[in-house]
C-alpha cells in the first residue's frame, strides 16, 4: 500500500476541494428528474404554460449540448412557473454553482429542497457552496442532511470526510467517512481514498488508539 506523508496528503485535499470534490454531481446530461411532493396529476393543469416534462426535457437538451446560458434561462422560467418541482431548481442551481454565480446557487437549491427536502443533490451542493465560503458547521450540517436523506449517496460522504480531514482537522471522524464513500461508489471510484483511509488508519494506531472497522480492511 503506498503511504503519503499528511502535508502532501492535505495539500491533495485541498485541491479536490477546490474543484468541488470531484463528486458533487453526476456528470451532465445526469440532471435531476421532475422530482416534487405533489403528485402531477394535481400539479398539471391547463395553466397556459406548457407542459413542464416536456420544457423540462428541452431544458436538459440545451445543457447537454453546451448551450448553458439558454439552459439557464429555460430551468429559471420553468422553476418560476412550476415552484414545486424540485428537479429544475436543482439542474438551475448546478449552472449557476459551475458559472460561480453562488449567490444565485444558493438561492436556486434553496428552491429545490423547499420544494423536495429529501433532495440530496441539491443538499450535497449547498453543503460545497458552504464550504468555499468558510462556513464549515453549515457544510457539515448540509453534508449530513444529505446522506440521512438519500441512503447510499456516496458523493456527500467523500466530500463530509474532505471537509474533517482538511477543514476541521477531524481524521477521526473522516476516517468513517472515507470508508462508507468506498463501501458505497466502490474501491475504482476515487483511488485515493484507499490510500487516504490507510494512512489515516495509521496515524490512530500510532496515537494508540483503534481504528473503526470499514470496508477497506
Amino acid at each position: 500500500m503506498i503511504t503519503m506523508n499528511r502535508c502532501n496528503r492535505l495539500a491533495l485535499l485541498v485541491v479536490y476541494a477546490a474543484l468541488g470534490a470531484c463528486a458533487s454531481n453526476p456528470p451532465p446530461p445526469a440532471p435531476q428528474r421532475m422530482a416534487s411532493q405533489t403528485p402531477v396529476h394535481k400539479a398539471v393543469v391547463d395553466t397556459g404554460k406548457g407542459d413542464p416534462q416536456a420544457r423540462f426535457a428541452a431544458a436538459l437538451a440545451l445543457m447537454h449540448d453546451g448551450r448553458n446560458d439558454e439552459a439557464e434561462i429555460a430551468l429559471l422560467v420553468l422553476s418560476q412557473d412550476f415552484p414545486q418541482f424540485s428537479g429544475p431548481s436543482t439542474d438551475l442551481g448546478i449552472l449557476y454553482a459551475k458559472a460561480k454565480k453562488n449567490a444565485a446557487a444558493v438561492s436556486a437549491f434553496n428552491a429545490a429542497i423547499k420544494a423536495r427536502p429529501d433532495n440530496a443533490v441539491a443538499l450535497n451542493w449547498l453543503g460545497q457552496l458552504s464550504r468555499e465560503r468558510g462556513d464549515y458547521p453549515h457544510a457539515e450540517q448540509f453534508y449530513r442532511r444529505a446522506i440521512a436523506a438519500q441512503a447510499g449517496y456516496a458523493p456527500a460522504h467523500f466530500n463530509l470526510a474532505i471537509l474533517y480531514d482538511a477543514a476541521m482537522h477531524r481524521p477521526d471522524l473522516a476516517l468513517v467517512q472515507y470508508q462508507a464513500y468506498e463501501k458505497l461508489a466502490g474501491a475504482d471510484a476515487q483511488p485515493m481514498v484507499a490510500v487516504w483511509i490507510h494512512e489515516l488508519q495509521g496515524q490512530t494506531i500510532a496515537a494508540g488508539g483503534t481504528p473503526p472497522a470499514g470496508a477497506s480492511q
